[in-house]
């Protein structure tokens, strides 16, 4: 009797396994835009694989084809290559490997220290959380910066944009909130978008030598990345945020900037061959920043319960702030500060102009310290800004009008700070009470540089005992306003000098 042979099971076992995918065919070439025949179940946003080893995206759809985005060498596709979807959302890796890193838009290195192995990914386009997924912001975001955290208060979760001419000092005013929140617990990411390689070398330079990349995370879309990459850099660094978000943690996104967004996703535009619109920028651009600054806030305790607070950079033209992007921008944050190239020039920097500039959470962000002092500062600066202008042309002033002048300048040069330089809050505190009870006033030009560079450090010395009552209560007591006064005409008087 013949026996029957065994089924061979490793051919089954090997034959079990089996990948699903659809398959389509590229039909046209144009850059960094292809037309794919086929694809049928395909979604715009969706993730494809070329033949040639390439990824790419899906952008929109035409009667007959499918565009996609090429992300990468566009050299490797070519007209008749296979492309494969798998019906996938765009995701990117994240994680707490990423911290101190310099990524794309993809998630790769770009900093030449090896691979990153994070085994979480992330979708790159998400919808933003509803009106009953967030909490009401008022939690301080400290900058550093004491014409901002005193006139124009951050909270975490703000949209806060950043907008002037090239060359007033935005990046810095970003570069410089990065570097206040070391010991805050605040996770950073710098997104630079359109740079040149030279700028960001500078941006990445001060990051490392003031130890800033222990808690920061940098994305590239720099002038010479693709410019998929360069359209997609934005919506990489809040996914990788988004991550740490659910978390619990506090996260700080600088975006540098979104005018070199807008040009990136207009030249994608015309190549989908999308009707220009206004400035030859297409109809949705006001979509595509509102579903990446969307993305802010602070969450409820079942989305992880950490915040999310963005500074966008745009970028002017002479200082015109009703062009197409900008508006948009401005209708979408809540706040902007407006550099004013008149002011830079003339030395005041940051140059933030009080009259165009805002911040709509108000002084909810601000611990009561410096709500107290910051009070009238914004207004007092503004009356003297107007009364300068009116006394320009005038030798004889009255008693009153010289001593607002004088705690003008007072102020002027007070909130006048160095780049890179950022202030603590007990200096900030220590400096808007030495305004408030005028003891400044009588001093010159050359002894207010003194007072800036030594007044912080010669009381830490002397009376370290103000400091960290300041630090710690973060609000003024009667015992403490007599205990700040009695210091600083200690200082004034004995001229002292911090050791």
């Amino acid at each position: 009797m013949l026996k029957t042979p065994a089924p061979d099971t490793s051919a089954a076992a090997a034959t079990s396994s089996f990948d699903v995918r659809e398959v389509g065919r590229v039909t046209t070439v144009r850059e960094f835009i292809v037309k794919i025949q086929g694809l049928p179940s395909c979604m715009n946003g969706q993730m494809v694989e070329f033949a040639s080893g390439g990824i790419g995206m899906v952008m929109g759809f035409t009667e007959e084809h499918v565009l996609a985005l090429i992300l990468g060498n566009k050299a490797r596709v070519r007209q008749g290559d296979e492309v494969y979807s798998r019906g996938e959302p765009f995701l990117i890796p994240v994680g707490e490997e990423f911290i101190g890193r310099v990524v794309t838009a993809l998630g790769e290195p770009w900093d030449g220290q090896g691979p990153i192995a994070a085994a979480v990914t992330n979708p790159l386009f998400r919808d933003a959380p509803g009106v009953m997924e967030r909490m009401p912001v008022k939690e301080a975001l400290e900058t550093g910066v004491r014409i901002i955290d005193a006139s124009f208060p951050i909270a975490k979760g703000q949209r806060q944009l950043i907008i002037g001419d090239q060359m007033t000092g935005k990046t810095t005013i970003g570069t410089d909130a990065i570097l206040n929140q070391q010991g805050k617990n605040v996770l950073c990411i710098y997104c630079a978008i359109g740079q040149s390689q030279s700028s960001f070398m500078k941006v990445m330079r001060l990051l490392r030598e003031r130890g800033a990349l222990a808690y920061t995370i940098v994305v590239a879309g720099v002038a010479s990345s693709p410019l998929g990459e360069q359209y997609l850099a934005p919506y990489a660094a809040c996914a990788l945020g988004e991550y740490f978000v659910a978390q619990g943690r506090d996260v700080f996104v600088v975006f540098d900037d979104l005018s070199k967004h807008a040009w990136a996703y207009r030249q994608l535009s015309l190549l989908l061959e999308r009707s220009p619109g206004r400035e030859a920028y297409p109809g949705d651009i006001f979509y595509i920043h509102s579903q990446l600054l969307e993305r802010a806030g602070k969450f409820v305790p079942e989305l992880g319960g950490g915040t999310m607070t963005f500074f966008p950079i745009v970028a002017t033209i002479q200082g015109d702030i009703t062009g197409y992007v900008q508006t948009n921008i401005i209708s979408i944050t809540d706040g902007q500060l407006y550099l004013n190239t008149a002011l830079f020039q003339r030395g005041f920097k940051p140059a933030i102009d009080f009259g165009l500039s805002v911040s709509r959470i108000g002084n909810r962000a601000q611990c009561p310290a410096m709500r107290e002092l910051s009070g009238k500062l914004r207004l007092e600066y503004l009356q003297y800004q107007e009364l300068l202008r009116m006394t320009t042309m005038k030798a004889d002033l009255s008693g009153d009008a010289e001593a607002r002048l004088r705690r003008g300048e007072v102020i002027t040069q007070i909130l006048t700070q160095n780049k890179s330089r950022p202030s603590p809050l007990t200096e900030q505190v220590i400096f808007l009470y030495a305004i408030r009870s005028g003891l400044l006033d009588p001093l010159k030009p050359a002894e207010l540089d003194k007072v800036k560079e030594e007044l912080h450090a010669w009381l830490q010395q002397r009376y370290p005992a103000i400091i960290q009552e300041i630090q710690e209560k973060q609000a003024l007591s009667p015992e403490l306003k007599r205990a700040i006064e009695q210091a600083l005409t200690a200082y004034l008087q004995q001229g002292g000098t911090a050791e």
